[in-house]
């Protein structure tokens, strides 16, 4: 992943990695990257769906760099399909290291939302 690209897709999400979030080394947890991306992919997803969606799917994703303390993470969301009752959105995950204006890309994956009705089955995603 190279870092002078410019990130795709709409900022989604932003947030500080905190030392909670890392191990003894100040490297943060892939688990918790990962889940920040849920949460935007959601997010996403559901102003699409207008309504209440839930993850189905997420395709392979790799690590080029550490995300560091201090640094803020920003996940960025495109929604590249609209099937009947799910959607793809295509992620990219980009860390602003500490008090600098460096951007580096950190990780990309792919992930299938489904939008659900009132009882949490599928139901069809609205047209535009």
């Amino acid at each position: 992943m190279e870092k002078t690209q410019a990130p795709n897709g709409e900022l989604t999400l932003r947030t500080l990695a905190m030392p909670a979030d890392a191990n003894a080394a100040g490297d943060i947890f892939g688990g918790w990257v990962m889940a920040q991306m849920d949460l935007a992919c959601g997010i996403r997803a559901a102003e699409r769906a207008r309504g209440r969606v839930v993850t189905a799917a997420v395709q392979e994703m790799a690590f080029a760099m550490p995300v560091k303390i201090g640094d803020t993470l920003c996940v960025y969301t495109e929604v590249s399909r609209v099937g009947r009752t799910s959607m793809t959105l295509k992620v990219e995950t980009w860390a602003q290291r500490y008090l600098t204006h460096v951007m580096e890309k950190v990780t990309e994956a792919t992930f299938v939302m489904v939008a659900l009705d009132a009882e949490g089955k599928p139901t069809p995603v609205p047209p535009l």
